[in-house]
């Protein structure tokens, strides 16, 4: 089925190079245009839409304007901003309502590749209610005494880059924003990051003081609202799943960023929960008490009851954003990589040996934890062989020891 696009730009000469452009695609994509945000309102409520392009600057209705409305009205749509330069405080009032932004001119190629990935990554999730809210999340949240240690920092008179990058570092959404800010055409970097530390050191305190105090890019987490989920408890997961994986992909990919990749993807595997626990908490705490009750693992217990998976639902919004392809690969399969076509190692191999290494150093002498490692898969990449050894650095990781 075409996905159907709409293009949004009030200089008529764009939107017919847009058309000229992107002719190749009409066996693709159905495409609409509209000179206006009144205009692209009104299309929209006369047809649907998969996903929304639209420039930034525009009398009337800006892009901000637009995609905000957009947002509120119909948020499963992809929203995509593709335009020249514009002032700083628009950009940072579109960020929230934007998932990406591209800047003119745009290829036609790279503006094909964010569309499907996009719609790609949309179609793993069946639940449409689900779909909506994702498409609507602008943070994921945070520890609470982190947050307010980031506020805090930014506050004072003799605020730290340095100091605002180590507490983003330390937490699972703040990393997730941080990292699709920098990464995007927002603010025009050359390379990719994935380090948050470097993130915020490119950002800069002015332009994180702003989005963190005035556009509230960060949020807190309400931890009362599911029963048996703790988000200090993933949030330690979390951090040692990244450094183990980190520690596995340098040993076996080779590759420095490979192993970065690896890092940022272990940290964030499992950010679907902090999706879930935080918009979806009665039906996220059935998924944790049917696992417990059932003694199966709870990406299990969630395909059951929500019919997805924390890893689905992360990727989904990371792929939202933008971050790299490696990233969101592993996450969205961590917990069944056979189910990726790729067949060489990857940031997905490390981040699900890490994983299921790091939860069963957690559990240990616990029989009712269920295993997590898939053999199959290690055998077919024809890794298998690199268990031990892998196991001998997670252990030594989570010791604390040097690599």
């Amino acid at each position: 089925m075409r996905k159907r696009i709409l293009f949004v730009d009030d200089e008529p000469n764009v939107l017919q190079g847009l058309q000229r452009m992107l002719r190749p695609l009409r066996q693709e994509w159905e495409m609409e245009f509209a000179g206006s945000g009144a205009e692209a309102l009104q299309k929209l409520e006369q047809s649907s839409y998969d996903v929304v392009v639209s420039d930034m600057r525009m009398p009337g209705m800006d892009g901000a304007q637009l995609l905000t409305e957009v947002m509120r009205r119909y948020p499963q749509i992809v929203r995509i901003v593709l335009s020249g330069q514009s002032d700083k405080e628009m950009i940072l009032r579109s960020v929230g309502p934007t998932h990406q932004f591209l800047a003119k001119p745009c290829d036609p190629d790279a503006l094909k590749s964010v569309v499907a990935r996009a719609c790609a990554l949309r179609e793993r999730l069946s639940s449409e209610s689900l779909k909506k809210t994702v498409s609507q999340m602008d943070s994921l949240p945070s520890l609470p005494e982190l947050y307010s240690e980031i506020v805090s920092e930014l506050q004072s008179p003799n605020a730290s880059i340095q100091r605002i990058g180590q507490i983003i570092a330390r937490d699972v959404g703040m990393t997730a924003k941080i990292l699709q800010l920098v990464n995007s055409a927002f603010f025009g970097l050359r390379r990719h990051v994935s380090d948050p530390s470097l993130a915020a050191g490119l950002l800069g305190l002015d332009t994180i003081k702003a989005l963190v105090l005035s556009v509230h890019v960060f949020s807190q987490f309400d931890q009362a609202r599911v029963e048996g989920f703790s988000l200090p408890a993933v949030w330690k997961h979390s951090i040692a799943v990244g450094a183990m994986s980190k520690r596995i992909a340098a040993a076996d990919g080779g590759d420095p960023q490979q192993a970065d990749h690896a890092l940022m993807a272990g940290l964030l595997h499992d950010s679907g929960k902090l999706i879930l626990a935080a918009h979806v908490p009665e039906g996220y705490g059935g998924a944790l008490k049917l696992a417990r009750e059932r003694r199966i693992p709870d990406w299990q217990a969630e395909r059951e009851t929500l019919e997805t998976t924390h890893g689905e639902v992360g990727a989904y919004l990371l792929g939202l954003w933008g971050l790299p392809d490696p990233i969101v690969e592993a996450v969205a399969f961590h917990h069944c990589p056979e189910a990726c076509p790729g067949r060489t190692f990857s940031p997905l191999t490390a981040v699900h040996v890490a994983d299921a290494f790091e939860n069963a150093m957690r559990s240990e002498g616990d029989s009712d934890t269920p295993p997590l490692l898939r053999d199959e898969y290690l055998q077919n990449i024809r890794l298998a062989h690199r268990l031990d050894a892998w196991r001998q650095m997670c252990e030594q990781t989570g010791r604390g020891e040097a690599a």
